[in-house]
């Protein structure tokens, strides 16, 4: 078991003073088998909370600051603690990935909206890419995932861009380059035009001593749903599956709806937006 603390500071900065709608969010992780909440602290300006889980089952935080400011300042202190697992060598049902996997029809009805991809097939650029990576014959599921998780690592050039959104998977196979998000989305919308059930993960990511992309900021991974043994974590950014240093804060079927913060001002302002993370071990005392 490793304990953590977690530091997660927004900070808008605006050219005159503004008036706040309210704010959506996504700070709060859940208490699952792999992670326990220990603490948790939200440093805010005066405001309006109300807390809430959305259809997704994410802990929401809406803010309705209700003071006007030229800065909205949110910082997130979380303490948490990590039970990490190794990759669990299991058979899985019908695990040949030469045609969609086959999901039971009670799993099917919830995770149809995880298979259906959210953009269309309009580059053949793309196209191609994912066909030369598609499943070798007799290959299991889960091998096959590992190697498009390493193959976008291998093939791909990460950068920081500070611009909103991400890019489309054509896009990011035309630039052979992106941002965390944008290869997340690449291996989700991949995965789901081969059958498999997949969605967006956001949250945070721990590199004790070893250089990784994406550490000291929210980081986002691809989740795919297995037979057996439900969902798993691939992070195509680092080529990691199923690592102790991904701390999830959130899944959902699309990155636009994984924004950690989002909201509305009142008034003309132009704005500045910085963000800082922090993930630090904490020592265990015997």
């Amino acid at each position: 078991m490793t304990r953590l603390s977690i530091r997660h500071e927004s900070l808008y900065t605006y050219s005159t003073p503004v008036e706040f709608g309210t704010w959506r969010l996504l700070m709060r992780p859940l208490d699952t088998h792999a992670t326990r909440l220990i603490d948790a602290s939200l440093e805010t300006p005066p405001s309006i909370i109300k807390w809430s889980y959305d259809a997704y089952g994410n802990c929401v935080c809406h803010l309705k600051p209700t003071r006007r400011s030229d800065t909205l300042k949110v910082v997130s202190s979380l303490i948490v603690d990590r039970y990490p697992s190794a990759l669990p060598s299991v058979s899985v049902d019908n695990p040949l990935s030469m045609a969609p996997i086959v999901y039971g029809l009670a799993d099917r009805a919830i995770l149809e909206p995880f298979i259906a991809p959210a953009t269309g097939d309009d580059d053949q650029g793309y196209r191609e890419w994912l066909r030369s990576l598609g499943p070798i014959e007799d290959e299991p599921a889960i091998t096959f995932l590992q190697r498009l998780n390493s193959a976008i690592h291998d093939q791909m050039t990460y950068g920081v861009r500070e611009e909103p959104g991400t890019q489309g998977p054509g896009e990011t196979i035309r630039l052979r380059s992106g941002t965390c998000r944008d290869f997340a989305w690449l291996m989700i919308e991949s995965v789901r035009r081969l059958g498999f059930a997949a969605r967006f993960a956001t949250g945070y990511l721990y590199s004790p001593g070893v250089t990784v992309r994406g550490a000291g900021a929210t980081h986002a991974w691809c989740e795919v749903f297995l037979p057996d043994l439900g969902w798993m974590e691939f992070d195509p950014t680092n080529a990691l599956v199923e690592s102790p240093s991904l701390i999830r804060v959130a899944t959902t079927r699309t990155w636009q709806e994984a924004d950690p913060m989002s909201g509305s001002v009142i008034g003309a302002s132009s704005c500045e937006l910085k963000v800082s993370v922090d993930v630090d071990l904490i020592e265990m005392r015997p």
